[in-house]
C-alpha cells in the first residue's frame, strides 16, 4: 500500500517525463503521412525509415491557387453526391481538388467521405482505408474547423482499421489526432479499437501506451470538467490497458504508472484492476507486493474474489509450483474454494495442464491429499466444490483421462485415502465414453474403499448401461440407489423409462414401474402409466395394455383423456371395436372431461364397429359439451363398413338396433 501511495505522489513528474521521452523514442513510430501520392503507409516496414528531408522554404511560402467560394461549394456538392451514389473515385477526386486549393470540406462532407471510404467493400476495401486514413490525417492537420472529422466518422475509421489489422496506421492516426491541437474526441471513439488491435502484440501495445499517456495528460490539463469527462477513458478501458501491462508486458513500472494515471484522471480501480496486479506480482515473484495488495484489499473492504485465482495464474506463469500448491491450500483454509471467491473451471484447467506438461503428477496427487485433509475439518461441501474433483475433472475435460487415473494411482501409492470427489469425475468420464468394464472396476474400488456413490455418479452409470442396452445392470444400479437411501431418484428413474420407451420395451417398463410405485421419492403420476399403455398398444400387445390400465385403476391413479386415446387407437388398429364399446360404457359411467379429440375417437370407432346406439350416446355427449362434429368423416366411415346394411333386415332381428341405425343415418344425412 505504501508503494501505491508513493507512486501516486510521483504522477506529475512521471507524466511530464513520459511526454518528453515519447518524442525521442517510440516503438512502431510511423511518420505522419497524408500525401495522396504515398498510399504505402499500410505496407509493412522491415526497419525504421528516416524521416524525409523538409521541403525547401520556397515551397512553404509559395501561394496556392484559391478556388472561388462558388466553385468550392460546387466541388463539395459533387463530393456528397458521389458518396451518396457510391462513386468512391469521383468523391476522392473532388476531395483532392478541394485540398489542393487550400479549401477543406465542411465537417459534414468530411464525415461522409471518411465514413464511406472506411466502409468500402470487396476489392476496394484496402484502397478505401488508405484514402480514408490520408484524408483524416490531412483534415486533422490542415482544416480550419474546430472538429474537422466528426467523432462518428473517426470511430468508423478506427474500427475499420482495427478490423483490417492495420495497427501502424491506426497508431499514426491517433498521434495525428493528439498533436493537431484540437479537443480530444471521446476515448471510446479511438481508444477501444486501439486496445483491441494492440493487446496481443507486445511491441504494438508498448507503442499504444505512449499514445495513452499523451491522451491522459490532455485529460488532466483540460480545465472544463465536462470536456475532461468526455475525453476520459472509462474503467473498462483502463483495466484493459492495465491488464496489457501486467499480463502481456509483465512490466511493474508500466502497470503502477497506469494505476497512478487512473487516479489522476479520476478513475477508481476495482477488483479486476487488483486482479491484474496480483497476477503481475506473482509472476515476478515480488512477495512483499503480494502482501501489500492483500492488506490493501482488506483495508478497502474489497472482496477477495479472483485474488487467489490471479495469484495462481501468475505463479503458474513463472512455474512456481510450490507456491501454486501453497496458495491453493491457503484458499481452502480460508473457505474460498466453493464460496464463489475462489477457483473456477478455467483455473483448475490451467493448474492441471501446467502440472501435467511439467510431469508434476506426484505434486498434483500430494496437493489433493493435503486439500482433502483440510476439507474434512470444515463444514460439509458438495463433491463438485472440492479441490480433488476440480483437478481430476479438469484433466478429464482436457482429454487427459489417463493422467487423471495416474493421479488416482499416485494417491493410492502414497497410502492416502482417495475421496469420492476424485473417483466421481473419472467414473463419469468412463460412462460417457461407454467404457463399462473400466467403470465397473472403478465402482468395485469405490465400494472397497467404503465410499458411497452420489446420485450423479449413479445416473451416469445407469445412462451408460441403458445406452449399451444392458437393462438388467441399470435395474440393479437403481436398486442400489434405493437401498443407499439417496434422496434424489427421479433423474435416474426417467433415464431408465426413457431408454425403455425408445427401445420399445413396454414389458420391462411395466415391471420396473410396478417395482418402484410405492417409493415416495419418485412421485409416480398418470403420465407414467400412459407411457406404458401407449407403448403396449404401439406394438399390438393390447391385453397387456388393458392389464396395465386395470393395475393403474387398482392403485388409484386417475386415467385421463390420453389414457383412453391410447387404448382406443390400439383397439381400432386391431379392429377390436367391442373393446371400445366396453371402454365407452365405463368412461360414460365414471365421467371425464371430454374434448374434441376423445369424442372423435370414440365416435369413429363405434361407427366402424356398427354400435349405432352407443354412437348416438357419443353424439349426445358432444352436444352436451358443445363440441363440433364433422359429419363427413362419419359418413365416410359408415359407407366404408356398412354400405350394404339394410334397415328392413335389421328390423326383423333387432328393432332397437334398427332405431339406432335410422337415428344415426338421419343425423349424418344418409337418408337423403
Amino acid at each position: 500500500m505504501r508503494a501505491l501511495i508513493r507512486l501516486r505522489r510521483r504522477l506529475p513528474l512521471l507524466l511530464t517525463a513520459r511526454s518528453s521521452s515519447s518524442s525521442s523514442s517510440e516503438p512502431h513510430e510511423i511518420p505522419t503521412v497524408y500525401s495522396f501520392l504515398q498510399p504505402s503507409i499500410f505496407a509493412p516496414r522491415p526497419r525504421p525509415q528516416p524521416p524525409p528531408p523538409p521541403p525547401p522554404p520556397a515551397h512553404d511560402t509559395a501561394p496556392r491557387k484559391t478556388l472561388p467560394v462558388a466553385d468550392a461549394e460546387a466541388l463539395e456538392s459533387s463530393l456528397l453526391t458521389a458518396v451518396s451514389e457510391g462513386r468512391s473515385d469521383n468523391a476522392w477526386l473532388a476531395f483532392k481538388s478541394l485540398a489542393a486549393s487550400s479549401r477543406a470540406p465542411s465537417p459534414h462532407a468530411a464525415a461522409a467521405l471518411v465514413s464511406h471510404l472506411a466502409g468500402a467493400a470487396g476489392a476496394h476495401h484496402r484502397l478505401g482505408l488508405k484514402r480514408a486514413f490520408a484524408a483524416a490525417v490531412f483534415l486533422l492537420e490542415k482544416s480550419p474547423h474546430a472538429a474537422p472529422v466528426p467523432e462518428p466518422a473517426l470511430g468508423a475509421l478506427f474500427s475499420a482499421l482495427a478490423a483490417a489489422g492495420s495497427t501502424a496506421p491506426a497508431l499514426a492516426l491517433a498521434r495525428a489526432m493528439l498533436r493537431c491541437g484540437r479537443l480530444l474526441p471521446a476515448f471510446s471513439v479511438w481508444g477501444h479499437p486501439l486496445i483491441e488491435i494492440t493487446r496481443d502484440d507486445a511491441g504494438a501495445f508498448a507503442a499504444f501506451l505512449n499514445v495513452f499517456d499523451e491522451a491522459c495528460k490532455l485529460v488532466v490539463e483540460e480545465k472544463a470538467p465536462a470536456e475532461a469527462a468526455a475525453m476520459r477513458p472509462d474503467l473498462a478501458a483502463c483495466n484493459a490497458v492495465l491488464a496489457g501491462c501486467c499480463r502481456r508486458l509483465g512490466s511493474m513500472a508500466d502497470a503502477e504508472r497506469i494505476l497512478e494515471t487512473m487516479s489522476a484522471v479520476g478513475v477508481s480501480p476495482d477488483l479486476e484492476s487488483f486482479g491484474s496486479l496480483a497476477f503481475l506480482y506473482a509472476w515476478r515473484g515480488v512477495s512483499n507486493r503480494v502482501d501489500e495488495l492483500n492488506t490493501l484489499l482488506d483495508a478497502l473492504g474489497f472482496s477477495k474474489k479472483g485474488f487467489f485465482k490471479n495469484l495462481i495464474s501468475g505463479y503458474l506463469k513463472s512455474s512456481s509450483f510450490e507456491l501454486v500448491s501453497l496458495f491453493i491450500l491457503r484458499a481452502v483454509k480460508e473457505h474460498r474454494v466453493g464460496d464463489g471467491n475462489g477457483f473456477d473451471v478455467d483455473t483448475y484447467r490451467e493448474v492441471s495442464q501446467c502440472f501435467v506438461d511439467h510431469a508434476r503428477i506426484r505434486e498434483l496427487a500430494q496437493l489433493i491429499i493435503q486439500a482433502q485433509e483440510i476439507e474434512l475439518t470444515q463444514q460439509p461441501m458438495s463433491v463438485e466444490e472440492s479441490v480433488g474433483f476440480g483437478i481430476v475433472n479438469a484433466c478429464v475435460e482436457l482429454g487427459l483421462l489417463d493422467k487423471a487415473h495416474s493421479i488416482l494411482d499416485e494417491m493410492t501409492a502414497q497410502g492416502a485415502s482417495v475421496g469420492l470427489a476424485v473417483y466421481s469425475s473419472i467414473l463419469k468420464a468412463y460412462c460417457k465414453e461407454q467404457k463399462t468394464a473400466e467403470a465397473a472396476q472403478l465402482v468395485a474400488e469405490i465400494s472397497a474403499a467404503g465410499l458411497q456413490l452420489d446420485a450423479g455418479s449413479y445416473d451416469a452409470l445407469i445412462d451408460a448401461s441403458m445406452t449399451a442396452h444392458d437393462f438388467q445392470s441399470a435395474f440393479a444400479l437403481f436398486k442400489d440407489m434405493r437401498e443407499a437411501r439417496l434422496p434424489e431418484l427421479r433423474s435416474s428413474y426417467l433415464t431408465i423409462m426413457t431408454g425403455l420407451t425408445e427401445n420399445n420395451r413396454p414389458g420391462l417398463m411395466a415391471s420396473f414401474l410396478d417395482s418402484v410405485v410405492d417409493d415416495p421419492r419418485i412421485e409416480i403420476a398418470t403420465h407414467d402409466w400412459n407411457s406404458i399403455i401407449h407403448a403396449f398398444c404401439k406394438v399390438g400387445r393390447l391385453e397387456d395394455a388393458r392389464r396395465t390400465y386395470r393395475r393403474m385403476l387398482f392403485l388409484r391413479f386417475e386415467p385421463n383423456n390420453q389414457t383412453y386415446l391410447s387404448l382406443i387407437n390400439g383397439y381400432v388398429s386391431a379392429e377390436k371395436y367391442f373393446n371400445v364399446l366396453i371402454l365407452w360404457t365405463e368412461v360414460r359411467r365414471k365421467g371425464t372431461d371430454f374434448n374434441h379429440e376423445l369424442i372423435d375417437a370414440f365416435l369413429y370407432a363405434l361407427v366402424k364397429g356398427g354400435f349405432f346406439d352407443m354412437a348416438m350416446q357419443v353424439i349426445d355427449k358432444a352436444q352436451e359439451f358443445k363440441i363440433f362434429i364433422d359429419k363427413w368423416r362419419y359418413k365416410q366411415a359408415f359407407m366404408e363398413t356398412h354400405k350394404k346394411l339394410k334397415v328392413a333386415k335389421l328390423r326383423k332381428r333387432n328393432f332397437r338396433k334398427m332405431e339406432a341405425l335410422i337415428a344415426f343415418k338421419n343425423w349424418a344425412g344418409l337418408n337423403t
